[in-house]
């Protein structure tokens, strides 16, 4: 991004909460602190922040949505994003593309996005090499356990309960969900971001697949992206936190503070049926955490209090948990089960430090428990990231927060974070 750029760069709107984060985590890492609305804001509260920040998002929950309830999600947020005049409009999406032609479209979005902006080609960029994320000629790629996998035959995402991902072309990903003309431009045609901004600009697809393997080529698109968005603005673009990388990589890395000062047990619940979570929670539970089945039952939170009121740290798993095996809505379940114990245990002041699990989960979690926006407190380390919340509830606000997708942290992240020994890059 160029020192000419306008005082807002960017507007996005992420499809879950721990995506929306990432995106604040790339722009802080430049230099630039951004604000984070939990769903979307008033108009006046949205042109407040625009007069004083340079990156504005609104934390939504599209990605497990249905083509209809997703319209009626994005459209108002991508509109007032669109009405504060940014200089490029982020669609985050997951760097793995969950979606389908039923949950989380992104083909719906591709249409919402030229609707509202203008029949523009919408560039669209998936890989996050930072986080293992890859594409290379229109096929996708995403490391787990220390092996990159073409993106079809990766373990979780192959097995995805729902977007499971049967074929690694994004482009003919995308197409099965839009009737849209969707392409993509090859690496081995990048040269300069003038002529990469020119074959965005002249091609006849709806949406263009970029690829990416490193940072030169992350920095290429971003440049590419500012031409466009320099002739033309609001620039409307669909991607990962790689997106966000590209578009801050022209600014100076900077070392986030670390701001926290919160002691006491550390209250982790897991939504995510992904095998990093998984293996996370074991690790907790071999350094002494208590690991029990999350439950509905108000006994059960009893319990969860009594363990953080010891000084004992407590990690609750919805993965074969007995009270969700016939739920009518699991993800509802948890997400109120979760929300409940949640909310129980910081109002009897037992705990001020939380870990939510899944994105999904973690999207409707942080909108029932009240909280209006986000910051980031503390960066334990590659895209991991503890925040503070903002809400009216006292309760609530100034809560430290770890919201984490299945497949990000190490084995040890829950134990590192309990031990408050952050790791800044």
């Amino acid at each position: 991004m160029t020192e000419s750029a306008a005082s807002l760069a960017v507007g996005y709107y992420g499809d879950d909460v721990t995506g929306s984060v990432d995106v604040l985590l790339q722009f802080a890492r430049h230099g630039v602190r951004g604000c984070l609305f939990i769903g979307t804001p008033s108009a006046a509260a949205l042109a407040d922040a625009a007069a004083t920040h340079e990156v504005i998002g609104i934390a939504g929950i599209a990605r497990s949505l249905d083509p209809d309830a997703l319209d009626a999600e994005v459209r108002p947020a991508l509109t007032a994003l669109r009405d504060i005049s940014p200089r490029i409009v982020q669609y985050k999406a997951c760097s793995t593309a969950d979606s389908s032609p039923t949950v989380g479209s992104l083909g719906r979005v591709i249409e919402i996005g030229r609707e509202i902006f203008g029949p523009r080609t919408v560039p669209v960029l998936f890989a996050q090499p930072d986080f293992g994320r890859y594409t290379v000629f229109g096929h996708h790629f995403a490391a787990e356990g220390g092996t990159v996998h073409r993106l079809d035959r990766q373990p979780t995402m192959s097995q995805h309960p729902s977007t499971p991902m049967d074929d690694s072309d994004l482009a003919a990903h995308l197409s099965r969900q839009t009737a849209l003309p969707v392409a993509g431009v090859p690496l081995t045609h990048y040269s300069t971001a003038s002529t990469l901004a020119t074959d965005i600009e002249d091609s006849p697809a709806a949406a263009l697949v970029l690829d990416a393997l490193d940072d030169a080529h992350l920095a290429l698109i971003g440049g590419a992206l500012d031409e466009l968005s320099a002739a033309r603005h609001p620039l409307f673009a669909i991607g990962s936190g790689g997106l966000s990388r590209a578009l801050a990589l022209g600014r100076p890395a900077s070392v986030l503070a670390d701001e926290r000062t919160t002691d006491g047990p550390v209250l982790a619940v897991s939504g995510s049926r992904s095998p990093q979570t998984r293996r996370q929670i074991a690790a907790a539970q071999a350094a002494g955490w208590a690991v029990l089945p999350l439950s509905p039952d108000a006994e059960a939170r009893s319990e969860v209090i009594d363990l953080l009121r010891s000084g004992r740290s407590v990690a609750l798993s919805s993965e074969g948990a007995p009270a969700f095996a016939d739920h009518p809505d699991v993800l509802a379940g948890i997400a109120e089960a979760t929300t409940a114990v949640v909310r129980e245990a910081l109002r009897a002041e037992a705990t001020r430090r939380l870990i939510v699990c899944g994105g999904d989960t973690s999207s409707r979690v942080v909108r029932s428990l009240g909280i209006t926006s986000l910051s980031i407190a503390a960066n334990p380390g590659a895209n991991v990231v503890v925040l503070r919340t903002r809400s009216d509830d006292p309760a609530v606000d100034g809560t430290e927060l770890l919201l984490k997708g299945g497949q990000v942290g190490d084995d040890g992240l829950f134990e590192a974070v309990r031990q408050g020994r952050p790791t800044f890059e």
